[in-house]
């Protein structure tokens, strides 16, 4: 997959970094300068991810991505632990906690603290068939889409219209790269 125009300031950075660490194959290609900032064409390949510590003085540089890294360490072969994260506990929800419940009530060995939240991955995928409360967090609701992709069971959540505060579209262009999102009418 090649996302085009992705941000690159390395204060932002932060997640690429990480999933490299993890054993991602990211790619950066086509580097330039739009508006100002640093950006470039991310080229993403299926990678298997082992656990790894996120090194505290990273968290500036992507704390508004550790649900979506979480989801992926779930995944991993191996432990991840994440510390200096007490912010998530007041973003638009208690994101640390809202992990948490997530991912154990989809059967992954998680567990937080205060500053930290330890993840042990699965190495494949972990069992989920659960509905997940988003809390109205659009963070939260983006990334449990994305874990249910790669589940044995099929994952839910709540309410996908939180996500369209930080990403219009989100389910149509998760479609158009084939995934299998679904929205079930209301009773």
């Amino acid at each position: 997959v090649t996302l085009t125009g992705v941000g690159t300031n390395p204060l932002r950075a932060g997640l690429m970094d990480t999933l490299r660490d993890m054993g991602g194959d990211l790619r950066l290609e086509n580097s330039r300068d739009e508006d100002g900032e640093p950006v470039a064409d991310v080229v993403v390949r299926a990678a298997k991810l082992r656990g790894v510590d996120v090194p505290a003085g990273r968290v500036p540089s992507m704390i508004d991505e550790f649900p979506v890294l979480a989801v992926c360490a779930a995944h991993a072969e191996g432990t991840t632990r994440m510390t200096g994260l007490s912010e998530l506990r007041v973003k638009e929800s208690d994101r640390l906690a809202a992990i948490e419940t997530g991912l154990r009530a989809c059967g992954v060995d998680v567990s937080a603290d205060a500053d930290s939240i330890t993840i042990q991955g699965c190495g494949g995928p972990p069992p989920g068939g659960v509905t997940i409360a988003t809390n109205l967090d659009h963070r939260i609701a983006m990334s449990f889409l994305i874990f249910g992709l790669a589940t044995q069971a099929p994952v839910s959540i709540d309410d996908i219209r939180p996500s369209e505060t930080s990403f219009p579209g989100f389910a149509t262009a998760m479609r158009d790269l084939g995934a299998d999102i679904s929205e079930t009418p209301e009773t």
